[in-house]
């Protein structure tokens, strides 16, 4: 069974296969999606953390409602980005509504945190995605979750996914980037001159901008 973790920040023993949810979360789209799929264990205290899905890979949630309320949702990023016993994902609602405010949130979480960063269009789609981050942890060779640190298949899906968003970029460009810069950091310091043999004059400047321009 899964326990508390000190001040929401910390490992927490979760069960192989399961996820960990932020009693807020019972009875939402969110989770109802998952029903069935995978098995969820409900925690209270779990703040700032919604869910976690390995003993150190957690999930922080970024509502439509929180992106237009303002820059509340950062302190619970800044939070989990200070905890060194933690790896943290942001999933984020990119919906009409909310579109105008998704730029900033990239670069705050991305740029400024070095957090991996994924949108959604919706709670049933977070509810997939979610699903495919623990089957990917259900992948790793040893059942430990405490033996797998940082060498799971799962971050390795999310910079993909972070990669993609990028503008210019998309699924077929986002593999051949990190295959030259396997990292946000070592692609962020990349010059137009060093994209441009992996991506095209056009798209080599986008990226550069995103990364260059002020935030």
């Amino acid at each position: 069974m899964a326990r508390n973790a000190p001040e929401g920040t910390g490992p927490m023993h979760v069960p192989f296969g399961h996820i960990v949810a932020n009693t807020k979360w019972r009875g939402s789209k969110l989770l109802q999606g998952m029903q069935g799929k995978i098995k969820i264990v409900f925690e209270d205290g779990l703040t700032p953390v919604d869910f976690y899905v390995s003993s150190r890979s957690c999930i922080l949630y970024v509502t439509e409602a929180d992106l237009v309320a303002g820059n509340g949702y950062r302190k619970r990023l800044v939070q989990v980005r200070n905890s060194s016993n933690l790896q943290g994902i942001v999933i984020v609602e990119k919906t009409q509504m909310s579109e105008q405010y998704f730029s900033a949130i990239q670069k705050f979480t991305v740029l400024d945190l070095g957090m991996v960063l994924l949108p959604v269009t919706s709670q049933m789609e977070a509810s997939c995605l979610i699903i495919q981050l623990v089957q990917e942890q259900t992948k790793e060779p040893s059942k430990n979750p405490f033996l797998s640190k940082k060498r799971t298949l799962m971050p390795e899906l999310s910079l993909l996914r972070t990669v993609q968003q990028i503008p210019g970029v998309g699924k077929v460009k986002a593999p051949l980037l990190l295959q030259k810069f396997p990292s946000i950091q070592q692609l962020s310091n990349a010059s137009i001159r060093e994209l441009e043999p992996v991506v095209g004059q056009a798209v080599a400047q986008h990226i550069h901008a995103f990364f260059t321009q002020p935030r």
